[in-house]
Order: C-alpha cells, then structure tokens, then sequence
C-alpha cells in the first residue's frame, strides 16, 4: 500500500468530518467559477451599455472571493490541524518520519481540494447559464443565453485553487516541524483555563459600541464629515466588537454563575463553565463572524435598495427625458426634429431653461462640497418663473417665490440638507467688480436640471435673475418630457451620436439603463458574495465546535457516568451551541442596522431598508438554523459516541 493509498483511506473514514468542508469548499469553486465565466460571457455583454462595469464589478469581486475563501480554507485546516494533533503524534511514535507524515497530509489535503475542484468546476459549467439568465433578469434584458463552456475561466480558477492547495499545504508542514511529540499529545488540553476578566475593557466595548451607534445618528452635512463618521463607526464598532467578545461576554457569563436557581438547574453549570473556558480562544472567531456578518447584510440591503429604487434615482439625476445646451452649431434644429419624429414616445412638455453658470463664495454657507475651495464652487442660477414652468411639466408641487436677493436652494442629490439648516446662510456671487450677497431663505425638493457634482443650482427672483443676466453670460437648456422615456433607446442613441463625444446631450434612457445594469450587478454580486460568506463563516463555526466536541468527550462520559441522562446531555449541547451561532449573528444585526440608518443619512439609500434587513436577515437565518441543527447534530454524536 503506497502513503497515496493511506491518504485516501484516511479521508474514506473520516468522510463525515470532512463533509461539511467538502461542501463548502465546492461551492466557493462553483461560486467563484461563475463569476469568473460571467466576465466572458458575450449574451451578457451585448446587453449591456458598457462591459467594463460587468468586468471591473466581477474582478473586485473575484478578488474578494479569492481572500475570503483562503481565509475560509486555511481557518478550515487550522481546525483540523488542531484536531489531528494526537494522529500525527502517534505516527511519529510508530516511528513514521516526518517527512513521510507531512507528504501523507499533503495528499490528503491535495485529494480534497482536487474532488472540491473537479466538482466544483463541473456545477458552476451546468449552472452557469442559470446564473447568467438570472443576471439578464437583473439588467432588465431578454433572457436568452445558451450554454457556455470557458476554458479560459476553468484555466483561472484551477491556478488560484492550485495556489491556495499549496499555502493550506503548508499548515502540514508547519505541524510535523514545529511541535514536539508531547506538543502534540496534549495538544486538546491547551487553551482550558479560567479567563481573567477586565472591566475597563467591559466597559469600554459598551462605550466603543454606543460611540459608532450615535454616529450613526449624527446628522453630516459635508464630504469631510462623512469620512470622519464612517471612521468613527467602523473603529467603534470593529474595536468594540472585539472587547465585546474578549471582556464584556466572559463577565455576563460569570454573573449569570451568581444566579444559583438557573446556574444548578440541570447540568446547566456544565455548559455555561464551557463556554466561559473557552469563550476567550474564540474571541477573534466570533469578532470575525459578526463584523462579516454585518457588512454582508449591510450589502445586501444596500444592493436591494438600489436595485428597487433605480427608476426613482434616475428621475432625481436625469429629470426631464432629454436636456441639452442650446448652441450655435445646430445641433438644437437636428435634435428637436428628431425627438418629435419619434412618434412611439410624445413629446409631453418642451421647455427652454435659461441658466448661468459661475462660481460663488460659499464661506459662510452650510454645504461644503468636496474638492472645491470654498471661496470658488461651481453654481448655476436660475429664476424663479423658469422653475415653475419646469415644475409645472415635471408635476411637482413646489411654488418658490423669491423677492429681492432672497434665493432658494434646489437640495442637492445625496446630501441631506434640509429648511433649517440653510435659513439664513449667504452666497456671494461676482458680477463685475461687485460682490452680490444672496441670502437662502429656503430649501425646494423638486431638481430640474441634471445631475452634476457638485449639484447647486439656486433659484432667484425674475428681476434679480435678469439684473445678473447683464453681467453674467446665461446659457439656454433645452429640455424634453416624453411617454415612456425608459424604452427611448434608439433616439437615444441617436441623440448622443449626433452630439459628438455627448458631453453636451443628457438622457434619462443612458441614465436609467445605466442604474439598472449598475444595480442588477450590484444586486447580483453582493448576494451570491453574501452567500459564500455565510456558508463560510457557518462551516468554520461548525469546525470549531466539533473540535471543542471532541475536547468535550471526557467530561460529558463522567456526566453520563454520574447519571445524567442523554436528554440533559443533549440540551446543553443544544444550548452552547446556540451561544456560538446566535451571539455573533445578533450582533451582526444590530450593527448592519445602525451602519444602514448612517447611510440612510447621508441619502445613498432609502431609509425605508426595513424589507432588505428582512428579507436578507432572514435568509441568513435560515441558512444558519439549518448549520445549527447539523452542528448539534454532530457534536451530540461525538460526545456520546461512548457513552
């Protein structure tokens, strides 16, 4: 019999402990194989307005995928490393080399990956045109996609998997080389001491905790302050995650030991002195899970709600059907001929909109756009009775009114600036070698012109308008509403051919296409990402605790022993189990909710993300009950195998 043979029959009789990584493994080849496929799949690129958002939305993923899974598998040997510390000992005491021990794990681990690989590869071929019918559903396009084979993607993901075949590898190598023989025979009782417990670390991961939530309640106004809140929220939740798991967790543990009636109830004391043992060697685990957890949900909601939300961003950004500069070159007289000629989509409203633009001192102004020194930020001007005609076609309600140098702010798309905060706030702008003071006494929700960093456009009384008028160069747009302007691509296209490079043609069409190619990606990504994390972090959970499992089995046959019943046994693995899985996932939660409600401020999404936390929370839960029910499952079986 070769060592090869050995290696084989090693796995045959420990199939059921190298399930669940099998599985796993499988489907983040599958997974990542798809993603890979996709980026050469040419139905999907003839549906789309531009391939390079497909490619450099599915490249960044891949590469999260990569790290991620190489986290995931090199976590997974970690733990079976651990657990066969005590096989490997015995070899080397019957006298096995250690060279001939780590080749034996190397086939092991090379026969695992190959099998994942094989498998994985030949799913994500069959499957590969359900996820790409899936995607042209998410863009909005027909579906029709035949069946692809890509050698190009196979070839990539059996050099990174070959890659993460030879680290994981190394792991072997490590163990035969760095632990002694009595390392490895007591190798099960490391780690069972008491914890000491820290109260000003309790106590500063409450702090921690409540500073990143109050920051996502905290209203921001400017680029810097969005930066300097998500710093706060990321450090606060991230670093208070951790103390929370390190600290805070141990000492509710140990009050709840003072609670006599519950803590001798059963063998409840049994299971709450495991996991207290045992919580701290967990720490980064579980601080790993719940973060990941978070932004995976975070994701998620963030992905839905633009993706449900793209017709109404696209109406925000682009507001009239087509909006360009009336110039001198002719190209108004050729693009008014063609829209009206489209006789499929009308012409509801055509409007002139006369509008300067200059620069203007915003000093002393609540907004401070980004990138733009404050005594000089781009502007445009617009009077009053131009408004309200544009207002009118678009059917908003607003009536602004203005007199003197009062003016009226258009809110700026994604910020969140409201009446309050503006009133009383002036911009000064040049005309001449005079300095106009303006002063906003107003904020109007209903946008005209389309959208352009940094978004200000203000609007002024007639008079006031035409006084600058004089000294200020005004620009005329022209703009069009149309029925049914999301299917307008053929005039267009039209349109923006015919102005050249289409600097000076907008489109609700290329916007509105342009958000649900954006979304539908985005939608698409972040839920199968979603899905490998979970089944990731849920393996690795279930990793860990077989290894605890197995540490456990002598103290539970000496429970059996003293005549606790195999019922009892099995409620408190229920129940230690459930700690592990559902702490991490709770406060996982909490987080993604408190980092959504930061965005919702700063209006990058719609605060009404109660159905994608719904919908994505409850598949996560889910998927977790069902790695739950198998964790209990096994590790059950494990503890009482001689019982």
């Amino acid at each position: 019999m070769t060592l090869f043979d050995v290696a084989k029959k090693n796995i045959q009789g420990n199939v059921k402990n190298y399930l669940i990584y099998l599985l796993s493994m499988i489907f983040s080849v599958m997974i990542y194989y798809i993603f890979v496929s996709l980026q050469y799949s040419q139905a999907i690129a003839d549906g789309l307005q531009s391939s390079e958002s497909l490619q450099a939305v599915l490249s960044q993923a891949s590469v999260i995928l990569i790290l991620f899974t190489a986290v995931f598998v090199w976590s997974s040997n970690a733990f079976f490393t651990r657990k066969r510390k005590k096989e490997v000992g015995l070899y080397a005491l019957l006298g096995m080399r250690r060279q001939t021990i780590a080749r034996m794990l190397f086939y092991e681990n090379l026969i695992m990956s190959l099998v994942a690989l094989i498998l994985g590869v030949s799913l994500g071929t069959l499957l590969s045109k359900l996820f790409t019918m899936i995607l042209l559903k998410l863009l909005d396009n027909p579906v029709k996609a035949g069946f692809e084979i890509h050698i190009e993607a196979i070839g990539q993901v059996t050099l990174v998997f070959a890659i993460l075949i030879l680290i994981t590898s190394m792991q072997g190598y490590r163990l035969i080389y760095k632990f002694k023989l009595v390392e490895l025979f007591q190798a099960e009782r490391k780690g069972e001491y008491a914890p000491r417990i820290s109260l000003l670390a309790a106590g500063l991961s409450v702090i921690l905790i409540a500073l990143g939530y109050w920051t996502a309640f905290k209203p921001i106004s400017t680029t810097q302050g969005i930066l300097v809140n998500f710093s706060i929220i990321f450090i606060g939740l991230g670093a208070g995650t951790y103390l929370l798991f390190r600290s805070l967790v141990i000492e509710i543990l140990k009050l709840s030991s003072h609670h006599k009636k519950r803590y001798y109830r059963g063998i409840n004391m049994i299971g709450t002195s495991h996991l207290l043992y045992r919580i701290r060697s967990n720490t980064v685990m579980l601080t790993t899970i719940a973060l990941l957890s978070s932004l995976t949900l975070c994701g998620v909601s963030v992905g839905y709600s633009f993706f449900y939300t793209q017709k109404q961003s696209a109406e925000q950004e682009m507001p009239f059907s087509y909006t360009y500069a009336v110039s001198e070159n002719g190209l108004d007289v050729a693009a008014r001929q063609l829209i009206l000629s489209d006789a499929k989509h009308p012409v509801i409203a055509e409007i002139d909109l006369p509008a300067i633009a200059t620069d203007a001192n915003l000093t002393r102004f609540a907004y401070q756009p980004g990138n733009y020194e404050p005594n000089q930020v781009p502007v445009k001007l617009i009077s009053a009775s131009t408004y309200q005609r544009a207002a009118s076609a678009l059917g908003y309600k607003e009536r602004l009114q203005p007199a003197g140098r009062d003016v009226v702010l258009v809110r700026p798309l994604y910020t969140n600036l409201s009446a309050d905060e503006v009133q009383g706030n002036r911009i000064s702008v040049t005309t001449g070698n005079e300095q106009v003071s303006l002063e906003v006494t107003g904020v109007a929700e209903g946008r005209i012109l389309p959208w352009g960093y940094p978004d200000l456009c203000i609007v002024m009384s007639d008079s006031l308008f035409s006084q600058l008028s004089k000294s200020l160069e005004a620009s005329t747009y022209k703009a069009f509403k149309v029925r049914g302007q999301e299917t307008t691509k053929e005039t267009a296209t039209a349109l923006i051919k015919l102005s050249g490079d289409g600097s000076g043609m907008a489109t609700f069409y290329q916007q509105y296409r342009q958000n649900v190619e954006n979304a539908g990606i985005n939608v698409f990504t972040l839920g199968f990402l979603g899905l490998v994390f979970l089944a990731a972090t849920g393996s690795i959970i279930y990793f860990n605790q077989l290894t605890e499992a197995e540490a456990s089995k002598g103290s539970y046959g000496i429970l059996r022993k003293i005549g606790v019943s195999r019922k009892d046994i099995r409620r408190s693995v229920a129940k230690q189990v459930l700690f592990v899985f559902g702490l991490p996932l709770i406060v996982g939660l909490v987080h993604s909710i408190m980092m959504l409600k930061a965005l919702a401020g700063i209006n990058l999404i719609s605060g009404l993300f109660a159905v994608p936390i719904l919908l994505s929370g409850g598949a996560y839960l889910l998927i977790y009950l069902a790695y739950y029910a198998f964790t209990v499952k096994t590790y059950y079986r494990t503890v009482s195998a001689q019982l």
